[in-house]
């Protein structure tokens, strides 16, 4: 993850409105307002003082070195030396130095306490810029301690962590940070989310990269992002056929699927699920996609594609006759099959009455896959809240509980 657009956005920002902010009188702490400068210093630094007001900056520097090298300067002396050199230096773009004063000045007891926040964000911000990371943790936590670390300063922060290589530090910062931004009821920053997740990375946590990506697609629901989560979940499906399928449900809702296998599998396996209205729309979607480019491939499919339409034909003939069978059931799992059925020819109403009307019954073989399809029926049909909480009831396989998970967190980015 690259900072340097970051960098260049905070600290440019920041610094600028230091200098204006250094151009006023710098409050003093209360038993420091009657102290004065010593008699032999009072005429370079109050030149020094005119310069900066006059914008003649080499020229202030020059008297500040000559106030500077005098013997016998007391400890007030030094303050005010330093608050003028770091004035001078700032606005000289002498960012090192300006540091150096500035620091010493924040310590010396002489600063009053209302003036040290901007003054220790300056000194973390310009060491952002220089790439003393170690002295924006430093700043930066003193910064959060003190209780006036602003979002800037935070962003810093995280940022600081992150690039001096402290990835566990990194993710402590700014998964409390995220955390508490979403207790808040608002977004986290996009790229906050990011640096966690490539936090992560770094660490290769799977299970924190998992964390970070399920943020990033409830916030930002990018494809790239639903790409990177549900490809690593549809290699972990193994050879369970029926959760293959529901991985792929929803890849096709989120629109990341991509190759020509990916169709052909999804069409496949719906139509052995029982599911060929859903067969035929999926193929059909790959077609108006131009998904099977080559001839062969395409001829493949269209084979497919045909058997699959006439396989909804016969089916949707048999549908009213096949719902009144399951009615009269003593089990449920013949309403989950019509309810499947409707689902596939997007009928997502009576698809949501059916499989409910199923698993009210009881009886269905794989209750976990039932109410991950009334879910996705409900959504589909409106119903928000219902999906959800049918989507939390699903329970007894990792692989769908997962998918009930994400199919909650697209639901809520809708």
């Amino acid at each position: 993850m690259k900072a340097t657009n970051l960098r260049a956005l905070l600290v440019g920002a920041s610094i600028a409105a230091t200098a204006a902010w250094l151009a006023t009188p710098v409050a003093l702490a209360a038993d420091a307002k009657a102290q004065q400068p010593s008699p032999k210093l009072a005429k370079p630094l109050h030149d020094a003082q005119e310069d900066l007001k006059a914008k003649k900056y080499p020229d202030a520097i020059a008297k500040i070195k000559e106030a500077d090298a005098m013997a016998g300067k007391t400890a007030f002396d030094q303050h005010v030396i330093n608050n003028l050199a770091g004035n001078a230096y700032i606005n000289t773009q002498n960012y090192p130095e300006a540091s150096k004063a500035f620091e010493a000045e924040l310590d010396d007891g002489f600063l009053a306490e209302s003036e040290k926040p901007q003054l220790i964000r300056a000194v973390a911000e310009m060491n952002y810029q220089l790439k003393n990371y170690d002295k924006v943790v430093d700043y930066g936590n003193r910064a959060v301690k003190g209780g006036f670390a602003d979002e800037r300063m935070n962003t810093l922060l995280g940022q600081s962590y992150y690039l001096k290589g402290d990835y566990k530090n990194t993710l402590k910062f700014v998964d409390a940070q995220i955390d508490k931004t979403i207790k808040a009821g608002d977004t986290p920053k996009k790229e906050t989310l990011l640096l966690a997740y490539s936090s992560c990375q770094k660490l290769a946590d799977d299970a924190c990269q998992t964390k970070s990506m399920e943020h990033l697609v409830q916030y930002y629901p990018a494809p790239d992002y639903w790409s990177q989560l549900l490809f690593a979940l549809r290699q972990q499906s193994g050879n369970n056929d029926a959760d293959t399928l529901q991985t792929y449900r929803l890849m096709s809702e989120v629109d990341v699927m991509k190759t020509p296998s990916d169709y052909n599998e999804m069409a496949q396996l719906a139509l052995e699920a029982g599911s060929p209205g859903e067969a035929q729309s999926t193929l059909q979607k790959a077609f108006q996609k131009n998904i099977f480019a080559d001839k062969l491939t395409a001829d493949r499919n269209q084979r497919l594609l045909d058997n699959a339409k006439k396989a909804a034909t016969t089916d949707q003939a048999t549908l009213p006759r096949l719902e009144k069978e399951a009615d009269a059931a003593p089990t449920g799992a013949k309403n989950v099959g019509v309810g499947l059925a409707y689902l596939g020819y997007g009928q997502y109403d009576k698809a949501a009455d059916e499989i409910n009307k199923g698993l009210t019954k009881g009886g269905v073989k794989d209750e976990a896959q039932a109410r991950l399809l009334l879910g996705i029926a409900q959504l589909k049909s409106g119903h928000k809240d219902d999906a959800l909480k049918s989507f939390k009831s699903v329970k007894g396989d990792p692989t769908l509980e997962r998918l009930a998970n994400l199919w909650s967190l697209h639901a809520k980015a809708a």
